[in-house]
C-alpha cells in the first residue's frame, strides 16, 4: 500500500511538472480592437520623436500618429502620459521555436538535418507557436524574429515571423525568406576536450573542397532551373527528373530570395562576397566579426552583426574588440543590424547588446534602428514594420524609459495590433516564489 501511494503520489507530481511547463499561456493571445495611445512620447525611429503625441491602432495597423489626432469614439484609450512609445524590435537571427530545451531533451530540439544540402528544409514547419522562448522574447520587446535552421553546408529556408500566433500560419511575416548557408573556413580545432590539433594545410584543403561542393550545388542549380524553363517551352524535351533540393534553390540562384552566409574573419567574408558575386546572388553575411575590415568589398552586402556578448577569438584582441566592432561599421558605411544568434532563451537581451554597443562608440540613434528599422530593411519588411508609420502592423511597446536600457519596465504591448498580457514564465515563476522567506 505504501509502495502504491508512493507512485500515485509520484505520478501526480509529474503531471503538476508538466502541466506548469506545458507552456499553456501562448494560447494567451490578447485583446483585438481599436486603441488610442495618448499623451506619450512617440520615438518613430523613421521620423523623428513626438512629443506629448497619439498613435491610433486599428484592425491590427497604425491608423495615426501625431499630435493633433482624433480620437475614434470607439477606441480604449491608454493614458501614455510620462511613457514612451518605441516600435516592436526585430532580432534577425535566432533559431527561437526551433530548440526549446537544447541539453538534455533532445525532441524539444528541430535546428538541424543531416548532409550537405538541405535547402529544402523549411523552419516555418519546425516552429512551435508554444515555445516558452516566445513570451519571454516578447515582454520584453521583441516582436519579431528572424528563425533559422543550422548545421550542414546548406542548412536550410529561414522564416521571419510575429512573436504572436497559436500557428506557424498565423506567426509567419515571410515564411521562406532566405537560404541560409555555412560558408566554409579554415578550421584547425586546438588539443580542448581531447580534440587534435589539424595540419593548417589540411584545414585549408578541407575548406577548399567544401567550397567546390557548394559551387556544384548552385551550378546544378543553375542548370535545373534553366533545364525546366527549356522544357516549359518546348515540350519535345527530355522532362527534368524532379530534385526538391535543387528545385528549392531556385528562387536563391535566380536572386529571387536573399541567401544568408555565416562568416567572421575577414578572409571568410571576403570569401563570401566573391561567391555572391560569382553567381549573382543577393547576398547577406551573418556573424561579422570583421566585416569592417572587409568594408570596402560590403557596400552592397548587408551585415547580421551576432558578436556582442561574445568573447574576442584572439588572445591579443582588445577586451572591447566585439563591443566596437558596430560603430566601426557604421563608420565604414556598412547597412548593419544587431542581432543575438540566440535559440530563444536569450532573445530577450537584444535591447542590452545594442545598449553596450553604445557604449562602445555606436550612437543611440543608430543602435536603436540596429534592432528596428535595419533589421526590418535587411529582412525586406521595411514597408511593414520597424518604424511607427500609418499604415505599417502595430508592434507597439510602451515603455516606462529607453526601450535600450535594463531598468526600463514594458507598460503595454502591441503585436499585430492585438494588445498583449505581459506574461510569461519568468513572471509566473515570479509571482509563484516571490513571497517566499
Amino acid at each position: 500500500m505504501r509502495k502504491a501511494l508512493l507512485l500515485t503520489a509520484l505520478f501526480l507530481f509529474v503531471l503538476n511538472v508538466f502541466a506548469q511547463s506545458d507552456g499553456s499561456q501562448q494560447n494567451l493571445l490578447g485583446k483585438s480592437g481599436t486603441f488610442a495611445i495618448t499623451g506619450a512620447t512617440i520615438v518613430t525611429v523613421s521620423g523623428g520623436i513626438i512629443e506629448n503625441g497619439v498613435v491610433i491602432i486599428e484592425n491590427g495597423k497604425i491608423a495615426a500618429v501625431g499630435q493633433n489626432v482624433s480620437i475614434p469614439s470607439k477606441a480604449e484609450v491608454i493614458n501614455a502620459r510620462g511613457l514612451f512609445v518605441y516600435p516592436g524590435m526585430i532580432d534577425a537571427a535566432t533559431t527561437l521555436g526551433l530548440v526549446e530545451i537544447p541539453l538534455g531533451a533532445n525532441g524539444t530540439v528541430d535546428v538541424s538535418e543531416v548532409g550537405d544540402n538541405n535547402a529544402n528544409a523549411k523552419a516555418i514547419v519546425g516552429i512551435n507557436p508554444h515555445s516558452s522562448h516566445v513570451n519571454v522574447a516578447r515582454i520584453n520587446g521583441v516582436t519579431t524574429v528572424l528563425s533559422m535552421p543550422t548545421g550542414g553546408l546548406i542548412s536550410g529556408q529561414a522564416a521571419v515571423i510575429n512573436l504572436w500566433g497559436s500557428t506557424q500560419a498565423q506567426m509567419a511575416v515571410v515564411p521562406t525568406f532566405a537560404l541560409v548557408v555555412n560558408f566554409p573556413r579554415v578550421a584547425a580545432f586546438g588539443s580542448d576536450f581531447g580534440q587534435q590539433q589539424m595540419d593548417f594545410n589540411e584545414a585549408i584543403r578541407r575548406r577548399d573542397q567544401q567550397l567546390e561542393n557548394l559551387k556544384r550545388i548552385f551550378k546544378d542549380a543553375g542548370n535545373y532551373a534553366r533545364a525546366k524553363e527549356a522544357y516549359i517551352k518546348d515540350k519535345t524535351l527530355p522532362a527534368p527528373k524532379t530534385d526538391v533540393k535543387l528545385e528549392a534553390l531556385i528562387p536563391y540562384v535566380r536572386a529571387e530570395r536573399p541567401v544568408i552566409f555565416t562568416a567572421e574573419r575577414e578572409r571568410d567574408i571576403r570569401a563570401a562576397v566573391k561567391f555572391i558575386e560569382e553567381f549573382k546572388l543577393k547576398g547577406i553575411i551573418l556573424g561579422g566579426q570583421e566585416a569592417w575590415r572587409a568594408a570596402d568589398v560590403l557596400k552592397n552586402v548587408p551585415v547580421i552583426y551576432t558578436n556582442i556578448f561574445r568573447l574576442p577569438v584572439r588572445e591579443d584582441d582588445p577586451y572591447d574588440y566585439l563591443f566596437e566592432a558596430p560603430s566601426k561599421m557604421l563608420q565604414a558605411g556598412i547597412r548593419f543590424a544587431i542581432a543575438t544568434s540566440d535559440g530563444g532563451a536569450n532573445v530577450r537581451d537584444l535591447p542590452y547588446q545594442a545598449g553596450m554597443a553604445v557604449a562602445f562608440g555606436l550612437p543611440k540613434e543608430e543602435a536603436l534602428k540596429a534592432v528596428t528599422l535595419y533589421p526590418a530593411q535587411i529582412l525586406g519588411i521595411a514597408d511593414r514594420l520597424g518604424s511607427i508609420e500609418v499604415g505599417k502592423i502595430a508592434n507597439i511597446v510602451v515603455t516606462d524609459g529607453d526601450i535600450l536600457d535594463p531598468r526600463t519596465n514594458i507598460k503595454y504591448l502591441f503585436i499585430n495590433g492585438r494588445l498583449m498580457p505581459l506574461t510569461s514564465r519568468h513572471t509566473e515563476l515570479y509571482e509563484r516564489f516571490k513571497d517566499r522567506r
